[in-house]
């Protein structure tokens, strides 16, 4: 459904109403192509279109919300919309009012569409499974257009739609020696795709060297972007909502408080302008394309969603309290010369099962996963059997930060579980003096 469509659509429901009700309309959709590879071979294809509507009844102080998936076909999606605007009606006098019921008052539009179009998947993946020759290469693609739009009868017209793609994958040697990859954005460039094959082949040969079993300690370190992306998901986890910090319960209390602190060159961003997730809310609010969450290695801001913004007396900046689009600023550093300034230590390419061990530290744990490395003099001696680490990340991004990597990667969310998932983070791979190892 496209966006003339979906307002059309609104614009029949909106006549509908009556009184003093109020009605917004939010619009999901996605056309993909899904390919699974085993063994350097396509093992499933498939493709999506779909498309899901979502109604919020407002009338005063209270609310009602629902869903229901749309054909495409115009007449029957207005029969179900319909239906959908009576149940909410029927429900809408047995709800309470809700004290944080928020939403924009003023009419407003915005129609935004970022990339050209996706890649033909038959052929990114033919050439993908020509450059993995010979390799047990294991994956997931999914690519195509994503949109999204807001209507209401207050007279908002949002729409946003991207291109993107995304491929996520691993190289197997056996039993748990396996190296892991990934290549997302909106212009696909198959020369980029061929380079991190060989990088992979590459890894793949490092692992069948044996494995090295080191003691529990602390290491020095270089942690890659995608590494780097397993702690910024957990912080995510309440590290940066409005609510999670008047309320206490912020793993970053001791920042917001001004007692403890991340390195001076660390500033952490949502950054909206990258153009894959919506500069809008399902309330209609716009949201500004760069939100400072941390700036000097201090806390700066929080993200301010409808309820908490109507809660807390704060100005709405965000859909959700969770970044979407989070950005670490980059460094100084080299790539091509981590290894050198390493000189004996760790390279770790990913983590993993990564939890809270002490929230209130700011500490974290988990365990070290595929294309982790022994490091001696600046050159690759080993892989390193799995440990678990637990620290803090006022150390890996604080006092013991050496430095931040000039270059970062996109990484997008493989997640599908209500449709292609837009969240993404831009990060640098990070040097640290020190890394604690418990097991």
């Amino acid at each position: 459904m496209n966006a003339d469509a979906f307002f059309t659509l609104a614009d029949r429901l909106n006549a509908r109403l009556t009184g003093a009700e109020v009605l917004f309309c939010g619009m999901s959709s996605e056309v993909s192509d899904f390919v699974r590879l085993n063994r350097n071979r396509i093992r499933q294809a498939g493709h999506v279109h779909s498309a899901a509507l979502a109604l919020t009844l407002i009338e005063g102080t209270r609310q009602v919300e629902g869903s229901c998936d749309l054909s495409g076909e115009p007449s029957h999606d207005l029969t179900r919309a319909q239906q959908l605007l009576s149940s909410l009606r029927g429900r809408l006098r047995h709800v309470p009012a809700d004290p944080y019921l928020d939403y924009c008052r003023e009419p407003d539009e915005s129609w935004r569409r970022c990339g050209d179009r996706a890649p033909d998947p038959a052929e990114a993946i033919g050439s993908l499974v020509q450059a993995a020759a010979g390799m047990d290469l294991v994956g997931i693609w999914a690519s195509g257009d994503i949109g999204e739009g807001v209507a209401s009868s207050v007279g908002h017209r949002h729409w946003h739609e991207s291109a993107s793609f995304n491929l996520d994958w691993s190289c197997h040697l056996e039993a748990d020696k396996a190296v892991k990859g990934a290549y997302s954005g909106f212009q696909w460039n198959p020369e980029v795709m061929r380079q991190r094959v060989e990088a992979m082949r590459d890894g793949i040969g490092l692992m069948a060297r044996p494995a090295r079993t080191i003691e529990p300690g602390r290491y020095r370190a270089y942690l890659a972007p995608s590494a780097l992306n397993e702690l910024m998901d957990l912080l995510s986890w309440g590290g940066f909502d409005l609510k999670s910090h008047r309320t206490s319960q912020t793993p970053l209390l001791r920042m917001a408080r001004g007692e403890r602190a991340f390195a001076p060159g660390v500033g952490i961003h949502e950054e909206h302008e990258r153009g894959l997730v919506a500069g809008f809310t399902p309330e209609g609010f716009r949201i500004p394309p760069r939100v400072t969450l941390v700036e000097g290695g201090g806390f700066s801001g929080c993200l301010v969603d409808a309820r908490a913004g109507k809660e807390y007396g704060e100005v709405v900046n965000a859909a959700s309290g969770s970044p979407s689009s989070l950005g670490l600023d980059n460094g100084t550093l080299e790539t091509g010369n981590v290894l050198g300034l390493l000189d004996t230590g760790l390279w770790i390419g990913n983590l993993w099962y990564c939890n809270w061990s002490d929230p209130n530290d700011c500490r974290v744990t988990g365990m070290t996963r595929f294309g982790t490395y022994w490091v001696e003099r600046g050159e690759i001696v080993s892989p390193v059997r799995v440990m678990r680490f637990d620290d803090s990340l006022y150390h890996l991004l604080g006092d013991r930060l050496e430095g931040l990597t000039r270059e970062r990667e996109l990484i997008l969310s493989a997640q599908t579980y209500e449709g292609r998932s837009t969240d993404s983070a831009l990060l640098p791979g990070i040097l640290v003096s020190g890394i604690d190892l418990t097991l």
